[in-house]
């Protein structure tokens, strides 16, 4: 049976950095749920988050009930009865548009917890600066409908707004987020020096943890806009949490030649349970479960007794595979990779750095049985939280 595999371990690893961060910088950093939301694994993360970002009601909902801490909310559109519900619980509310800010701006000020100060209300704005390199992930291109820019703002009541939120990057460094800061402040530096403003969110897509970020870079930033504008600073990363720590685990249900190519059928779908290789698209790293005196590589993750051998690209090694889906899409191939010797059915591939955007993106499509999610202890024990069934599968199709 497929399964995610998340190290408990190397969540506390990439939290601790994260919270050294905090500390030097003064910053509020949350945990953006839209990339990792496995409840089973917020006691490593809660101690050192200052809370959860969410997408709308029900990830608010979630961070409540699960992580505690601040509970910062941004949507592109609310429904009416949604807003009702998040103006009980949540700290901050971002709104996306003018239009959406002035249609319940009357129902948040009347509101006690925003009299009181419990909530304070934002705006996204949009910098309108492009650091990205794939426009589906940008939310700068043009035509972009996330967030408002700088022209849109003038002449409208800004009265309750108490905060700036913008999100422009995507797997990117302290730099990125130094430029797009200064393009920012250009267009709604005024804004942010007004005594209404009280907090800025510079989002997600931080690399924090990453070996090479410049965490330096960015604790100076954030100590700057602190000090120069005299604002609380929230950042969202998602990946940055759990960036390499955890995998897939797939195993090879068949092999045959068609059509000028070797495929090897997995029990994993690319669509179903890693769609980034599809819509992003990248191409994940892939290890070959091996005997220990077979092992060339090295995944973040290694479980104990096991050792791996690391594909290559297609023809590289002696052996090349398109590795596909046991679904019907035509276009479910994960890629072609190359090993150092023969698959055979029943053998064991691992999928690295497959806990963001994966979990919370998996679906029943095709009916293709759900991936377990397992914990792995730092004991080296597994633990598994998740194990979806058919009646799951029934019960969500109605």
């Amino acid at each position: 049976m497929a399964s995610f595999i998340i190290s408990l371990t190397a969540l506390q690893r990439n939290a601790q950095v994260l919270s050294n961060v905090a500390k030097a910088s003064g910053a509020h950093i949350l945990l953006a749920l839209k990339a990792f939301s496995t409840t089973s694994c917020f006691d490593t993360i809660r101690p050192h988050a200052a809370g959860c970002c969410a997408s709308g009601l029900y990830e608010a909902r979630l961070a409540a009930r699960h992580m505690g801490g601040h509970v910062a909310v941004y949507s592109p559109a609310y429904r009416e009865s949604e807003l009702t519900e998040l103006l009980e619980f949540a700290h901050h509310i971002d709104f996306n548009s003018v239009p959406q800010w002035l249609r319940y701006k009357e129902q948040c000020l009347s509101h006690p917890r925003v009299q009181s100060g419990q909530l304070q209300l934002g705006l996204r704005v949009n910098p309108c600066y492009s650091t990205g390199h794939t426009p589906l992930y940008d939310p700068c291109v043009p035509g972009s409908r996330l967030g408002i820019p700088a022209a849109e703002l003038e002449g409208v009541d800004l009265n309750g707004i108490s905060g700036l939120h913008f999100h422009t990057l995507c797997e990117q460094g302290a730099q990125e987020l130094i430029d797009t800061f200064r393009a920012f402040e250009k267009s709604f530096g005024a804004l942010l020096a007004s005594p209404r403003i009280k907090y800025l969110n510079m989002g997600g897509g931080h690399w924090i943890t990453k070996p090479d970020y410049d965490r330096a870079a960015l604790i100076s930033l954030v100590k700057e806009i602190r000090e120069c504008y005299n604002v609380e600073v929230y950042l969202e990363p998602g990946e940055a949490w759990c960036v390499h720590t955890g995998i897939l685990k797939a195993t090879v249900l068949d092999i045959f030649d068609s059509m000028g190519y070797r495929h090897a059928i997995l029990d994993v779908s690319a669509s179903a349970h890693m769609p980034d290789v599809l819509e992003m698209p990248y191409r994940p790293d892939v290890y070959a479960v091996r005997p220990a005196g077979q092992a060339n590589g090295t995944p973040a993750l290694q479980l104990a007794n096991e050792s791996y051998a690391a594909a290559g690209e297609a023809n590289e090694l002696a052996h090349t595979y398109r590795l596909g889906a046991p679904t019907c899409l035509a276009g479910d191939v994960i890629g072609d990779f190359s090993f150092d010797t023969p698959l055979q059915v029943g053998d064991e591939l691992i999928f690295d750095d497959m806990t963001h955007y994966t979990i919370v993106k998996t679906t029943h499509f095709n009916g293709v049985p759900h991936p377990t999610v397992q914990l792995l202890h730092e004991n080296g024990q597994l633990h598994t939280v998740c194990a979806l069934d058919y009646t799951d599968f029934e019960h969500r199709l109605g």
